[in-house]
């Protein structure tokens, strides 16, 4: 009985850990690809349409998570979509601003990029939406909340 107890007290927060360990597979890979495309628009002032091309060593799926991205000219978004229903999705985006919103001496004509890290609220293998860029100022979508942004 009382190993009974002591298997309903510990289970729940190993399987917590295990879930954890996973969904941190997404989590990297998507920070990865968001760190990727940041390097690869300033060498080339366009944004990859394959995580192939970005020259990183990541799966782009696994047992866990499938890993894919979205360009446009202004932006990219990429993800870590979970196979699993017990596990997050995560999306990241990295949006082209004007550098005068992060450097005070940029020329007006100057670009760089910012990048954002969303984590779905609920868990299940749906993609997320996209995060949102309103006149430089990088969010979240409703349905996920933010765990990292910053510039290039």
């Amino acid at each position: 009985m009382v190993i009974g107890v002591f298997v309903w007290i510990v289970r729940p927060s190993f399987l917590n850990k295990v879930r954890n360990i996973k969904q941190a597979e997404a989590r990297d890979y998507v920070s990865s690809i968001n760190k990727g495309q940041q390097a690869y628009f300033a060498e080339k002032t366009v944004f990859s349409t394959s995580v192939k091309a970005l020259e990183i060593s990541i799966k782009t799926e696994t047992e866990n998570y499938n890993s894919s991205l979205l360009t446009t000219k202004k932006a990219t978004f990429n993800y870590g979509i979970s196979q699993q229903k017990d596990l997050k999705s995560y999306v990241g985006g990295v949006f082209v601003i004007p550098a005068t919103k992060v450097y005070l001496n940029a020329s007006k004509n100057k670009i760089t990029t910012t990048y954002i890290l969303c984590k779905a609220d609920s868990a299940g293998t749906i993609k997320p939406p996209e995060p949102t860029n309103q006149n430089g100022k990088i969010a979240c979508a409703t349905g996920t909340r933010e765990l990292t942004h910053g510039y290039h």
